[in-house]
């Protein structure tokens, strides 16, 4: 899988999905959002509806499996019902599947590492965070809990919440860009 997709389901959480599109977009990162559904819209948990780039059936056309590297991106937000919309969409999740395996970055923030990622084989021995009351889930699928804003764990970045968004966005950058990018965009962005 070529590129970077940003993956909206209702329900998803605004912050989450809208400031690491953001923060991406910044880094130089061509991140695409794409609705699950046939529609050019999602709604967000709070209410908040975003136009996306793409539509999941139009990606699914497109979209190439072979040569995935790190710098390939799937970003999983969280809220809910969100991440559960995510999770139950049995064609993204075999993608997410073979994407991981293949070295593919997954990148999952506040339920969604508990959600989504947890489902995913090989996640076993990853250091993770996520939303508090998620991380039961990332347990026991055998993965390694730490209460930490961002945490990265090889091609695995994960988030823990809403307030954590520019954290677990600059923690991408720094994975596919470096560090120096990283931190050049947060002192642009005075944090």
């Amino acid at each position: 899988m070529k590129g970077s997709y940003v993956f909206l389901a209702d329900g998803f959480e605004e912050i989450e999905a809208l400031a690491t599109v953001d923060i991406l977009r910044r880094a130089g990162i061509d991140a695409e959002t794409v609705s699950i559904d046939e529609e050019g819209f999602v709604s967000g948990a709070h209410g908040i509806t975003v136009t996306v780039d793409r539509i999941w059936p139009e990606l699914l056309a497109d979209l190439r499996l072979e040569d995935t590297e790190k710098e390939d991106l799937m970003v999983f937000p969280g809220g809910m019902p969100g991440a559960k919309n995510l999770s139950e969409q049995p064609d993204l999740m075999a993608i997410a599947q073979r994407h991981f395996d293949e070295g593919g970055t997954i990148a999952a923030i506040c339920a969604a590492p508990g959600v989504v990622v947890s489902k995913l084989n090989g996640v076993a021995g990853r250091k993770a965070t996520c939303y508090d009351g998620f991380e039961g889930l990332m347990q026991q699928a055998g993965m390694v809990y730490e209460k930490a804003p961002a945490v990265t764990d090889g091609n695995l970045i994960t988030g823990r919440g809403p307030g954590c968004a520019v954290d677990f966005a600059l923690a991408i950058v720094e994975s596919v860009c470096g560090k120096e990018k990283a931190d050049a965009l947060r002192a642009g962005m005075m944090i």
